[in-house]
């Protein structure tokens, strides 16, 4: 011990390195992140609500889908527009095959939509006038396509067009599409 002390060193707490106060740091660093992570955030802006119409008719119920997400570079106008395609595409596909609903009439398809301040123009393919459903059915599926598209941040109303044409009603006359859709209206 002798020589030890003869050469200038000394063993002491204040030579060695001090780890504690970098570990306290990562600990708290790691439980910060981890409550970050897991705790509920809002609806990513990568996910849309759709409804799909119960079998009854009347009550809407949601679910949720997931788009990509919003590509670099691309213009908000442009991005809005892919959000309300894909959410009018899901709510005429429906929902998953085992969920009864009412459903668009097969072979329908949406061939575009555009967004004209707060209000989204649907355009669907002629398939949709052989709704077999009459009054019922045809209040029933534009009754989700409605409240899938009103869900979008800024858009309170729908105008249904079918092959590029505003039409009075569809072929059975039983809802008006002359006019803008909104929540309301059912």
């Amino acid at each position: 011990m002798s020589e030890i002390r003869r050469s200038g060193y000394r063993s002491s707490a204040k030579s060695r390195p001090n780890y504690a106060i970098p570990i306290v740091v990562l600990l708290v660093l790691a439980i910060g992140a981890g409550w970050w992570f897991m705790r509920p955030h809002a609806a990513s802006p990568n996910t849309l609500t759709i409804y799909y119409t119960e079998m009854n008719g009347t009550t809407v119920k949601p679910w949720d889908v997931t788009l990509r997400p919003r590509p670099v570079g691309s213009t908000h106008a442009q991005w809005s527009h892919d959000r309300a395609l894909y959410a009018a595409l899901q709510a005429v596909v429906g929902p998953p095959a085992d969920v009864r609903a009412v459903r668009f009439p097969p072979g329908t398809r949406v061939n575009d939509v555009a967004i004209h301040g707060s209000t989204v123009t649907v355009d669907l393919s002629k398939e949709v006038e052989s709704q077999p459903g009459g009054t019922f059915g045809e209040n029933a599926e534009f009754k989700s396509l409605v409240y899938s598209m009103t869900a979008l941040p800024g858009i309170s109303a729908v105008q249904i067009t079918v092959g590029g044409v505003r039409l009075p009603t569809l072929p059975g006359g039983h809802l008006e599409l002359d006019e803008p859709l909104h929540r309301s209206d059912f």
